[in-house]
C-alpha cells in the first residue's frame, strides 16, 4: 500500500494529537516532526523513530516530505501554508484556517495555484452524531428548519492565556472564545444548518486580564434559508462544561451534546428515522472530554478520521471531504460576529 509522508510543524497543545492520529492511520506514515524548541523535536523524533526538524524551510526542502501538519499558532497559518504550497506539499492547517479572509483567501489561492490539497481541521464533521444528524437532513427528516444554536461552555484558566504570548492576542490568535474554542461548533451549526446571512452580536472580556480579545460571545444569527439562531462562546464559565448543537426543524430535532447525541426525535412520517437511530437515544457514546478540556486532553479518533480521508484524497487525486474554502465559513461567521461587536450593528456574513 502506498503511504503518504507526514509532517508536523509545531508540538505544542495540539501537535502531539496529530502525531498520535498519524500513527493510526494505514496510508500515512510519520516521517518527521518540526519544531522551534529543538528539544520538543528530539524527544519525539527519538520516540517514533522520525527525523527531527528545527527550521520549517529546512523540512520543505526535503523532497520526502508530502504533506504538512501545521499546528502552529492560527496567524501563521496562511504565511507557513503558502511557501509548503510554492514547495509542492500538500497542507492540512489546524483550525482556523487563519485569522482573516485575506489571509484564508492567500492560502487557498496558493494551494489551488500549485496544485496541492488544502484542508483544514474540522474533526467534529466526522464524529458518528454530526454524520447521522447530516443524513437525517439529507434524508428531509427535519422538515424546514426553523433554529440552530452552538453554545460552547467553557473555561480557560488566567495561566492557559499567560502560557503563550501568542495566546489571547488579535494578530495571532485572532480571537478567543469563538475563534479559538467555538469555531468547531460555529463550522457544524452551518454544515447542518446552511450558510449564515447576518449576525448581531455582543462581545465581552468577563474572566481574564492582559488578553486583548473577549471570554464571552453571544450572537443572534439569521440563515440564507430564513432560519434564526444562536451562537454563544465561553471560556468564563468556571469551571468548564459542555459545548451543545440544536438542530430544530418543523418534522423533527436533534441536540448534540459534548459531541454525542442527546435528542433525536422526528414526526410519525418519519417512522424511518426510529430505525436508525430510535425516537430518542443517548445512546451514541461520548467522543470528547466534556467540561471544556484542553487541547492536550483531546482524543485523537476524530482527528485520525480526518487525516484518513486527508490522506485518502492525496492517493485517489480527489478534493478532501473539508476543503480550504469549506474552512473559510465558519472564519467569515465569526469575523461577521467580531464586527458586529464592535460596531453594534448587524453585519452582514462575506
Amino acid at each position: 500500500m502506498k503511504q503518504i509522508n507526514c509532517a508536523v510543524v509545531g508540538l505544542g497543545a495540539i501537535g502531539p494529537t496529530h502525531v498520535e492520529a498519524i500513527l493510526d492511520t494505514p496510508g500515512a506514515k510519520l516521517y518527521a516532526v518540526c519544531d522551534v524548541v529543538a528539544d520538543k523535536a528530539d524527544a519525539v523524533a527519538a520516540q517514533q523513530g522520525c527525523k527531527a526538524y528545527y527550521d520549517f524551510d529546512e523540512l520543505l526542502k526535503d523532497e520526502a516530505v508530502q504533506l504538512v501538519h501545521l499546528c502552529v499558532p492560527s496567524g501563521y497559518h496562511a504565511d507557513l501554508g503558502v511557501r509548503a504550497a510554492a514547495a509542492g506539499k500538500h497542507v492540512l492547517v489546524e483550525k482556523p484556517i487563519d485569522v482573516t479572509l485575506e489571509a484564508a483567501d492567500r492560502l487557498i489561492r496558493a494551494c489551488e495555484e500549485a496544485g496541492v490539497l488544502l484542508s483544514c481541521i474540522s474533526q467534529h464533521r466526522f464524529d458518528d452524531a454530526i454524520e447521522k444528524a447530516h443524513e437525517a437532513l439529507t434524508k428531509g427528516w427535519f422538515g424546514t428548519l426553523t433554529f440552530g444554536g452552538s453554545h460552547t461552555k467553557w473555561y480557560r484558566s488566567q495561566e492557559y492565556y499567560d502560557s503563550g504570548d501568542w495566546r489571547g492576542t488579535w494578530a495571532l490568535d485572532g480571537g478567543g472564545a469563538l475563534m479559538n474554542q467555538s469555531v468547531h461548533y460555529v463550522d457544524m451549526l452551518q454544515y447542518l444548518m446552511g450558510p449564515v446571512d447576518e449576525v448581531s452580536a455582543y462581545c465581552a472580556t468577563r474572566a481574564h486580564t492582559g488578553i486583548e480579545v473577549e471570554d464571552v460571545a453571544v450572537a443572534a444569527v439569521k440563515f440564507q434559508n430564513g432560519a434564526i439562531g444562536l451562537l454563544e462562546g465561553n471560556t468564563a464559565a468556571f469551571p468548564g462544561f459542555h459545548t451543545r448543537l440544536d438542530i430544530n426543524g418543523t418534522q423533527g430535532s436533534v441536540i448534540i451534546e459534548s459531541d454525542a447525541l442527546r435528542e433525536w426525535r422526528f414526526a410519525a412520517e418519519g417512522e424511518e428515522s426510529a430505525g436508525f437511530y430510535g425516537k430518542t437515544t443517548g445512546a451514541l457514546k461520548q467522543q470528547g472530554p466534556a467540561g471544556g478540556a484542553a487541547s492536550a486532553a483531546i482524543g485523537a479518533s476524530s482527528h485520525q478520521k480526518q487525516i484518513a480521508d486527508v490522506v485518502d484524497a492525496i492517493l485517489e487525486g480527489r478534493a478532501p471531504r473539508i476543503t480550504g474554502r469549506d474552512a473559510r465559513a465558519p472564519l467569515s461567521v465569526i469575523l461577521a460576529v467580531y464586527e458586529s461587536a464592535r460596531t453594534g450593528k448587524p453585519v452582514k456574513v462575506n
